[in-house]
């Protein structure tokens, strides 16, 4: 029940009581590192509708990524052809796929399970990212979630096998004009 009224705040954050809670934790968020391992989620409600249980073996990180396009890194001498494009450059990736990569890289030993968005000023956007420890006999023993265990989610991240690298990678597509993404 409670979980229905944090659900409809966060729906529209900036209308709601999150917004001042925020103002205050964003200003800390800032001074610390970009993926910083956090004791709990900031957002309960997402993180238990994507998988995250309160058990050993589950971590929690918070991402920090910069917002907007990406400048390509071009040659210094000579003179640069008019439409090679330089500043406007749009990633192939999401921000927060590339939060979830950050993640699994800051923690080796651990497999990402999915990730959310938490808040986000002019410069930065932070994601929340769960993660678990595919070798932690809890994990291993729980039925819900010990298919993480198995050798083919290695480094499922990279491969584009989080909701969000699926999404990327269009395979939420159907019909005609998704033939070859599968």
């Amino acid at each position: 029940m409670m979980y229905k009224y944090i659900r409809e705040a966060w729906k529209r954050p900036k209308d709601s009581y999150v917004k001042e809670i925020m103002m205050e934790r964003a200003p800390k968020w800032r001074r610390e590192n970009a993926v910083q391992k956090i004791k709990r989620p900031t957002r309960i409600d997402r993180a238990r509708s994507l998988g995250y249980k309160s058990k050993q073996g589950f971590v929690v990180a918070r991402v920090r990524v910069k917002r907007g396009g990406r400048k390509k890194s071009r040659f210094k001498a000579g003179r640069r052809p008019k439409r090679m494009g330089v500043k406007k450059i749009t990633s192939k990736k999401s921000l927060k796929r590339i939060a979830e990569e950050r993640a699994a890289r800051k923690f080796p030993n651990l497999e990402v399970l999915n990730s959310y968005w938490v808040w986000e000023d002019g410069v930065y956007k932070w994601f929340e990212v769960i993660l678990v420890d595919p070798h932690h006999p809890v994990i291993k023993s729980d039925p819900d979630i010990n298919w993480i265990c198995e050798p083919q989610h290695r480094g499922r991240v990279f491969r584009g096998l989080t909701s969000e690298g699926r999404k990327n990678r269009g395979l939420r597509k159907k019909g005609k004009g998704a033939e070859k993404v599968r």
